[in-house]
C-alpha cells in the first residue's frame, strides 16, 4: 500500500521546497534536520513525515529528470546516424 499523507504534511512540504528549493535534497536525514530548524511548533512525527515527504518527491523528481534526459540523448543518437 501506499503511504497516506494528509494535506497538512504536503501543504506544509511543497511551501518549504517553494521557499527554500536549493536547501533541499533527497537524502531523508539532512532533510530531518533542516525541517526541524525550519518549522516552528511541529512534533518529531509530523517533522518526519514533512521531510520523508519532500525526500521522496526530489528523488522522484531526479529519476524524472534522467529519464528525459536519456531520452533526449537516445533522439541525437538516431538523429546523428541518419
Amino acid at each position: 500500500m501506499g503511504n497516506v499523507r494528509t494535506d497538512q504534511i504536503k501543504r506544509t512540504a511543497k511551501e518549504l521546497m517553494r521557499r527554500f528549493p536549493e536547501k533541499f535534497s533527497n537524502d531523508f536525514e539532512a532533510n530531518k534536520h533542516l525541517v526541524a530548524v525550519l518549522t516552528q511548533g511541529t512534533t518529531n512525527h509530523i517533522r518526519n513525515q514533512i521531510a520523508g515527504y519532500i525526500a521522496r518527491s526530489l528523488s522522484g523528481q531526479t529519476s524524472e529528470t534522467t529519464e528525459e534526459e536519456e531520452a533526449e540523448q537516445a533522439e541525437a543518437a538516431v538523429g546523428e546516424e541518419s
